[in-house]
């Protein structure tokens, strides 16, 4: 069984003494998460396969989770402390339901594998014979240098993704200079603006002999919409991010250290909540404000921004002569055909565009889960006490890449190719996320103080998104259990 949650104690919320331009990180790491997922590979495939038809759900679905986020941060910035620890005061037994879904995610490598392609595609081309799992290894090779090269492992990983996303949004912006239409930006708006309308599902992708060689189903679709932004897990993550950013009461909780420096190991499992007094709401207002526009800058804006430069791509080279990707070279496909419009510098430009993309996404996942791991092995479980959380970050990073290794191996063996990665992992997604959101609206309404607690605005989207993933939940299994009895 889990072990007890060690009450908040009570403390005063820090003040906020630097400008937020010296704040910049948390969001920009969250977006880049979310870039290389839903903006690269799911909503270009689902473009190419329907066209600016559903722009409207990829739009929603990131809308969404800006509230969500936006919670999360509530959360943090006033307690300090993981959003799992405050999960688990309400519902002990729900840490078995996170400890399964990340467990099962080390099992779909997704990204690690479409980095990987895109880097021997970028290469030696895509007819090259040299073995998926190797240029897997590759990428986590290069991951494991940044995270435990230096001394304070966030701060790498938010450098790193800074960097990551100037280069993807410099080459999507010249990409889209130079192949952009009038008429294409009118396709995307139209596809903004008719709410709710749906093609006939499932839409099948037909191969040049006639034959039905993949399918956009309404599960993928709502997967989609899940991994529109940073989805499942990703969003949870940016809590961790405030705290070794020191925002709000993570003033008051440890960064986490590479092992592989000498350094003071410093450990706080549980977080903190300030007395009423005029004084710390203030202060609330101060880090609120904060969050809010971290949030709506580089998570809204930023990677609504790139997902639509990606779909844009996609409405311009692909969809126009009924070109849909195989499911393991949406990369090579896109860079291709930019070929015969830019030249092989087009091509060039947007394999590294892809290849930056999907490595943003591969960092932050790595890190941010192996932080959620360590985190909920170290808080809920007596054996979880054996290492402190640097050495169960340590372990886990390891073990996630020789499992991710050997599974890009062997499913690679009845050919599982990336895009079926991240719609399992979009499907998982949903599930958990019909868990968390409305967990976190009812943290934040019942353990928070009366002035921190979200006014009925941020109650009315939280309520909507919390319906939404309930919704995709109950439909997943409802169609599931009708397959099984016809």
């Amino acid at each position: 069984m889990p072990i007890p949650i060690q009450p908040l104690q009570q403390a005063e919320l820090p003040e906020r003494k630097r400008p937020i331009l010296k704040m910049i990180g948390p969001g920009v790491v969250i977006a880049g998460l979310a870039i290389g997922s839903g903006e690269l590979i799911m909503w270009p495939w689902i473009t190419s396969v329907v066209g600016a038809q559903l722009l409207w759900a990829a739009a929603i679905g990131i809308f969404l989770q800006l509230w969500v986020n936006i919670e999360i941060g509530r959360w943090t910035i006033v307690t300090g402390e993981s959003p799992f620890t405050g999960m688990a005061r309400a519902i002990k037994l729900i840490v078995y339901v996170f400890v399964f879904v990340i467990f099962v995610g080390k099992f779909l490598p997704g990204w690690a594998r479409e980095t990987g392609i895109a880097l021997r595609d970028l290469i030696f081309g895509p007819q090259h014979d040299s073995p998926a799992w190797l240029w897997t290894a590759l990428v986590f090779a290069l991951v494991a240098a940044i995270l435990f090269g230096p001394r304070v492992i966030y701060t790498a990983v938010e450098r790193c993704i800074m960097g990551l996303i100037v280069v993807i949004v410099a080459g999507l912006i010249y990409v889209v200079w130079e192949i952009g239409s009038m008429e294409i930006f009118l396709a995307m708006w139209d596809g903004l603006i008719n709410l709710f309308s749906f093609p006939d599902f499932p839409v099948d992708v037909v191969a040049d002999d006639g034959s039905v060689r993949d399918q956009l189903t309404f599960n993928r679709f709502f997967g989609a919409v899940v991994f529109a932004g940073a989805g499942g897990l990703g969003n949870l993550y940016y809590a961790y991010y405030l705290r070794e950013k020191d925002i709000g009461m993570g003033t008051r909780m440890p960064s986490l250290m590479s092992p592989a420096h000498r350094h003071e190991v410093k450990e706080t499992d549980t977080g903190y909540v300030y007395p009423e007094t005029p004084e710390n709401r203030r202060r609330f207002r101060d880090w609120f404000r904060y969050v809010v526009i971290d949030q709506t800058l580089f998570f809204w804006i930023l990677g609504s921004f790139t997902m639509f430069l990606f779909i844009f791509g996609a409405l311009a080279v692909l969809h126009p002569i009924g070109l849909v990707p195989d499911r393991g070279s949406l990369v090579w496909d896109l860079a291709s055909i930019l070929e015969q419009s830019m030249g092989a510098f087009g091509r060039y430009l947007f394999l590294v565009v892809g290849m930056a993309a999907l490595f943003s996404t591969q960092l932050g996942g790595i890190d941010g889960g192996s932080r959620i791991f360590s985190d909920l092995l170290h808080t809920n479980f007596k054996f979880g006490k054996w290492l402190n959380l640097e050495q169960w970050y340590l372990v886990l990073v390891i073990t996630t890449m020789v499992i991710g290794v050997f599974s890009v191996w062997f499913f690679g063996r009845y050919d599982i190719a990336g895009l079926d990665f991240l719609f399992i992992a979009a499907l998982i997604g949903g599930f958990v996320m019909a868990v968390y959101v409305p967990l976190i609206l009812y943290m934040n309404l019942t353990y928070l103080p009366k002035s921190a607690r979200p006014g009925w605005v941020n109650i009315a989207f939280m309520v909507l998104a919390s319906a939404m993933y309930i919704a995709f939940a109950g439909y997943t299994i409802y169609s599931k259990v009708v397959e099984v009895v016809a």
